[in-house]
């Protein structure tokens, strides 16, 4: 009977532990992630206050058309840059957040 209580006390030790150590890369995963997020939103801001300036500035309407033309592929190929790095950054925040739970998983089979 103490057996069993200490091997439960033991893994509830280590599943304890576990868990920090998940929490920890969550919080490392999520900061990164919001780092990018903030960075992408500043980068956007700045690309669309210089082609707004453009606009304005544009002697013809065929100007105009080319100018918001090219801002709208640049900022759709920003997108989906920016959207593929999010994804990879989720991607190895949830890898990252399981590992600690490998060696536990791997003892349960």
């Amino acid at each position: 009977m103490t057996q069993t209580y200490e091997d439960f006390s033991k893994y509830g030790k280590e599943f304890a532990d576990t868990g920090l150590k998940s929490f920890a890369s969550l919080s490392k995963g999520a900061q990164a992630i919001a780092t990018e997020a903030g960075e992408y939103t500043k980068k956007s801001f700045e690309a669309g206050s210089v082609a707004c300036e453009k606009l304005f500035s544009a002697k013809s309407l065929d100007k105009a058309i080319e100018i918001q033309s090219d801002y709208a592929k640049q900022s759709y190929e920003a997108f989906v840059a920016e959207a593929t790095k999010i994804g990879d950054l989720y991607a190895e925040l949830a890898k990252e957040a399981y590992k600690p739970f490998e060696s536990i998983v791997a003892k349960a089979k």
